[in-house]
């Protein structure tokens, strides 16, 4: 059963929204408080009819043996514009609402989008994380923000991606010579957690299956 740590309002201005992420940025945690991990799922987010319909998407893979158990999908009316940095606000109530509709709530999520690699180190897996108090790690296909040396071409290499000499995620690479992944911890993962996660569950797409099933379901 979904049990929300935090509430807040969903129709906002931007500004508005940026003060909820610093006030909800307090209640981040870093550190590995995962516990047994039986269950993964993946979080992806699509939208339909010209954007007006935001369409999220989970699916739960058992672990280690990543095993498709249950999904869930759920519409809503998108009520937030396309802004870059904000995107939580315009994803997060439909991904909710997917949430609830599971018969049990996995041990850990995989959001497709940022973690801490985000402007105010509040991407849409913090913000998943910390209403749900899930533990959840940011999977990112492309940078939002930071720099990076280049990545080894081997997979599993990975480099830190850096942001004002700080380091806020990994440059992943999670198959041989293909693009990398953007990873960030989301809340109760730290960045090492996140990154041995993600990569034990790589089979052989780029995507880890989790985030690549849930995707699928979104875009489907």
């Amino acid at each position: 059963m979904l049990s929300l740590r935090h509430q807040h309002a969903w129709d906002v201005t931007p500004q508005q929204a940026k003060q909820i992420q610093l006030t909800l940025h307090g209640h981040l945690i870093l550190s590995d408080q995962i516990g047994a991990v039986n269950t993964v799922a993946g979080v992806d987010v699509g939208f339909e009819d010209n954007n007006t319909i935001t369409r999220a998407a989970i699916a739960v893979l058992s672990f280690p043996g990543l095993a498709l158990l249950e999904h869930s999908i759920a519409r809503l009316p998108t009520c937030f514009p396309y802004v870059p940095g904000y995107l939580s606000f315009r994803e997060i109530p439909a991904v909710l609402k997917a949430l609830e509709a599971l018969k049990q709530l996995p041990d850990l999520l995989l959001c497709d989008g940022q973690g801490i690699a985000h402007p105010r180190r509040f991407g849409i897996a913090c913000h998943l994380g910390v209403l749900t108090d899930l533990p959840t790690i940011g999977v990112a296909k492309s940078r939002l923000i930071g720099t990076h040396d280049p990545v080894p071409k081997t997979k599993g290499q990975w480099v830190a991606l850096q942001d004002k000499d700080e380091c806020i995620g990994a440059v992943l690479r999670t198959r041989h010579g293909v693009k990398p992944l953007f990873i960030s911890p989301g809340h109760k993962v730290s960045l090492t957690t996140s990154i041995d996660y993600v990569m034990r569950c790589v089979t052989r797409y780029r995507l880890p299956e989790t985030t690549r099933q849930a995707h699928h379901l979104a875009s489907g």
